[in-house]
């Protein structure tokens, strides 16, 4: 039924323009950071075309779901799916806090020094707390710190930035994401030399199916426009 499905999708896209609907099962934080720089180019671009989006960071047996692709990190995609780069290709982990709570708490100076400081901690479904990693000049450090408040990843997320603008601790997060409290000032850098680097999210299909018009219409044109320093 799928391969019928895909089939009708790719006749109904064989005339001047590709038509149907495109859907895609992505992380969160690419929802956020990645498809707002990228869907209004495409849906202008492709008016016959509508994209349902599906938000969540757990794992995701992707032709299961009934999506047609997903957004994740390396780490996180499935087997035996091609993957094509979309996005920033390198993003950093930043933490920050506001300058109330440094002002109570004094300023760590080094990663270790986190111990000390209540820190609001991010957990993926089913797992532990993400562990808390930097790196400088070569040296990497991994911490598990102390915190009052557990957030799930995903929507929950804005819940510890929330807290951190509010004075109640440190947080780490992408730097994108903390981007807007930074540049206001309601959070301040924290550790910055420190900020790890990692790479940027992919755009993956299954490469055992016909590829519908829409998909096919999206990956031309994530290879195109869909990629950024």
């Amino acid at each position: 039924m799928a391969e019928i499905g895909a089939a009708l999708d790719v006749a109904g896209g064989s005339g001047d323009r590709p038509a149907g609907t495109l859907k895609l099962n992505v992380a969160v934080s690419a929802a956020r950071l990645v498809l707002p720089k990228i869907l209004p180019r495409f849906l202008a671009a492709y008016p016959e075309i509508k994209v349902e989006i599906v938000a969540e960071d757990a794992y995701v047996d992707l032709p299961a779901s009934g999506c047609d692709a997903g957004i994740r990190y390396g780490e996180r995609l499935e087997q035996d799916m091609i993957a094509t780069p979309i996005g920033p290709r390198t993003q950093r982990y930043a933490a920050a806090a506001a300058p109330s709570y440094l002002d109570r708490n004094g300023r760590p100076e080094h990663p270790r020094d986190l111990l000390a400081h209540e820190c609001l901690r991010v957990r993926f479904p089913n797992r532990a707390p993400m562990a808390w990693e930097f790196e400088r000049d070569g040296e990497t450090v991994s911490i598990d710190p102390p915190g009052q408040l557990i957030v799930q990843a995903g929507t929950a997320v804005d819940l510890a930035v929330d807290m951190a603008v509010a004075g109640s601790g440190v947080v780490l997060l992408f730097e994108d994401w903390l981007r807007p409290h930074l540049a206001s000032g309601a959070l301040v850098p924290v550790l910055g030399p420190w900020w790890e680097r990692f790479p940027g999210p992919f755009l993956y299909y299954s490469g055992r199916r016909l590829m519908p018009a829409p998909l096919r219409a999206f990956v031309d044109f994530v290879k195109a426009e869909g990629v950024w320093a």
